[in-house]
């Protein structure tokens, strides 16, 4: 009798699985959930824990044994999904950017979105010319630290604060003495506000990287944001292809009836709208194009592997229903081959943007305290792996950058384990 107690006992805490989650502010929730668990049921543990309505713009994300990135499905089983050896290590992230952050209801969900952004910029993530980079550090700072001290804050006080990948010492002036001139009196909730304002004009706002090559060979990143499909090469500013020639881009381009010269296209733009499909085979990516004067283009990008390639499509589905559909209903099963029943086949499961945001618009409740995380000098956004900080970088290596993107530097990232990505 008591054999079988103990063998029951046993068995009950085989199928209870530990679970720690990394938040956006580098705390940690942990939490144990059974075998059979979906993701639904952790991801709502979580945002019960934060106190957080507007839940839809995020989501947690994970990396298999493989290294390679995912984000968790709410409608499987969260063991399953991670196919690692328990305890399960993830963390919570920004996974659809709202398109106007400074729109969102609560102040509770503009402080989590205001941290994701941070970290963005401080993984080389989201570009910026100098002046643009003091400003936001600035936000930052006053909405940490609070106002200027002179007794508090000595001479080079901003220098103890690692904002970016990199900066110089005339950029950490800047930081200062727009904290000191510009910002005093500021609450934090009105300088993370203006900081959103501010990071939502810059162009890679929102940029989720996705290493690829072209056809040509040549290393690219792609990311899906609120605004349209980017590609990233080398240290050059992202360009949206609605605004971008493609002339400049190596990538495969196909039209209707045969094969045309790339070099001869005019710029046109590309919405959301205008794409009409995605899809991949083994490693290689394919985004359809339908524009004005039923003109048909194929873009090609090649991933590192096929798992990766799959990644990056299902990442290009979810964002395509979220931010251009009306309504949920209008969902379908997507197939990655041009035959449906061949391939893989994926189901985007949550709301569209239009939706969240009407919802959103009928929250009534007393707005929930927040706890914000001071600043730490030297961490402000600390990676898991302990990337390099400036303080490992000698002075004269910090020479004034246009704050943008390194090619090795996101190619750094990619393998970090995917924290902070």
């Amino acid at each position: 009798m008591l054999s079988r107690l103990m063998s029951g006992s046993s068995r009950s805490l085989e199928r209870e699985y530990s679970c720690t989650v990394r938040l956006l502010d580098d705390s940690e929730y942990t939490c144990t959930i059974q075998r059979d668990a979906k993701g639904q049921y952790l991801f709502d543990l979580l945002c019960h824990h934060l106190n957080l309505l507007e839940k839809d713009y995020f989501g947690i994300r994970f990396v298999d044994p493989d290294k390679q990135r995912h984000w968790l499905e709410f409608t499987k089983s969260v063991v399953k999904q991670l196919r690692s050896q328990p305890p399960f290590t993830m963390c919570f992230r920004v996974k659809f950017y709202p398109a106007d952050p400074a729109a969102l209801k609560e102040e509770i969900t503009r402080y989590l979105v205001f941290l994701q952004i941070k970290r963005d910029l401080y993984h080389g993530r989201l570009l910026c010319k100098t002046s643009d980079a003091a400003l936001l550090a600035a936000y930052i700072l006053q909405a940490e630290i609070g106002d200027y001290d002179s007794g508090k804050h000595p001479e080079g006080y901003s220098s103890k604060f690692q904002f970016f990948p990199k900066h110089s010492e005339k950029l950490e002036r800047k930081i200062a003495e727009i904290h000191k001139t510009e910002l005093s009196g500021q609450t934090p909730a009105t300088s993370e506000l203006n900081f959103l304002r501010k990071a939502q004009t810059l162009e890679t706002y929102g940029v989720d990287p996705h290493p690829c090559k072209d056809v040509s060979g040549n290393a690219a990143f792609l990311a899906f944001t609120p605004f349209g499909f980017v590609v990233l090469q080398g240290n050059k500013r992202v360009h949206f292809i609605k605004c971008i020639l493609f002339a400049s881009f190596t990538a495969a381009i196909h039209w209707a009836g045969g094969f045309k010269d790339f070099s001869t296209i005019t710029p046109k733009p590309l919405s959301w709208n205008e794409v009409t499909k995605l899809k991949f085979e083994g490693k290689t990516f394919y985004l359809y194009v339908s524009q004005k004067e039923e003109k048909k283009i194929i873009l090609t990008y090649f991933a590192p592997t096929p798992e990766a390639c799959k990644h990056l499509w299902k990442c290009g589905i979810e964002n395509q229903a979220f931010y251009k559909l009306e309504k949920s209903s209008q969902v379908r099963t997507v197939s990655s081959s041009n035959l449906f029943f061949k391939g893989s086949r994926f189901r985007y499961s949550g709301r569209v943007a239009k939706e969240v945001m009407e919802s959103s618009a009928k929250i009534k409740r007393e707005p929930p305290e927040i706890h914000r995380a001071g600043m730490v000098p030297s961490r402000s956004c600390p990676s898991i792996t302990h990337g390099p900080r400036l303080s490992s970088v000698p002075r004269t290596r910090r020479r004034a950058v246009h704050i943008s993107i390194m090619e090795d530097q996101w190619s750094h990232l990619q393998h970090r384990g995917g924290e902070g990505i």
